[in-house]
């Protein structure tokens, strides 16, 4: 068994509370706030038969490596997803489910990561996928701003990215990436079928490989006098617009 990692603020911890209760080592909470957010959470906490542990403040934040932690932190164990992005396209291919995938072409900030899977999460995305060589990995601050959704969203990091995108391909996958540049509109696309979306960092964008890579590339139209979103929100407006085509609205 891996050791225990660590997730902290009351969004992270009560998602793992409630989907998988039974990854959880223990619990330390600040005996001091009384407020009726930790009583509410103590109650859903006591109610998922987890292990409660008093601890002032300080000790939490050096669990937790930062005070932003609500009085509340976690020791878990991780929850296991499907343990191979194939593994995963297999089991969506054999549910006749087709899959949404957002890919992250060098997102190295542990704060955009975070929000990315939060909106993937949000969004219904099956997984992101990322590069190991120019990629965040999921630790406590992703977790604390991903709100939970580091354990609900496979994250894959992947060692060639343009490889994967081909593999991905060969599965009937349509490679959407975005790019200013793009002659067509995310809204002019369809995204209903097996579609993974790729974005880069904020500024510098896709790699030129991973650009060539693509099927098709697409932009988000800007009105006003920004050029560029932040790499969230622009996971979110893409992933949305999938989800809004696929439901039929």
């Amino acid at each position: 068994m891996s050791a225990p990692k660590v997730l902290f603020g009351f969004h992270a911890v009560t998602v793992r509370l409630k989907t998988a209760p039974e990854s959880i080592v223990e619990v330390l909470f600040d005996a001091s706030r009384r407020d009726a957010r930790m009583k509410q959470f103590l109650v859903r906490a006591k109610e998922a038969g987890v292990r409660l542990i008093e601890a002032d403040a300080m000790r939490i934040a050096k669990l937790a490596g930062t005070h932003g932690h609500q009085g509340v932190a976690a020791r878990v164990q991780a929850v296991q997803h499907a343990q191979s992005l194939d593994a995963l396209l297999e089991q969506l291919e054999a549910s006749g489910t087709p899959a949404l995938l957002l890919v992250l072409d060098g997102v190295t900030d542990p704060h955009n990561l975070g929000a990315c899977l939060r909106v993937a999460d949000g969004a219904g995305a099956h997984a992101v996928i990322a590069p190991k060589d120019h990629a965040a990995g999921i630790n406590a601050t992703v977790a604390k701003v991903a709100s939970g959704a580091a354990d609900t969203v496979p994250y894959f990091m992947v060692t060639n990215l343009a490889r994967t995108l081909n593999e991905l391909k060969e599965r009937n996958v349509w490679i959407i990436g975005t790019a200013e540049d793009a002659p067509a509109t995310l809204y002019q696309t369809d995204l209903k079928g097996p579609t993974a979306l790729v974005l880069g960092a904020e500024g510098a964008g896709m790699r030129q490989l991973t650009r060539k890579t693509c099927d098709a590339l697409v932009r988000i139209p800007m009105q006003g006098a920004v050029e560029s979103l932040n790499v969230s929100v622009a996971s979110g407006v893409c992933l949305f617009e999938a989800l809004r085509q696929r439901l039929g609205d």
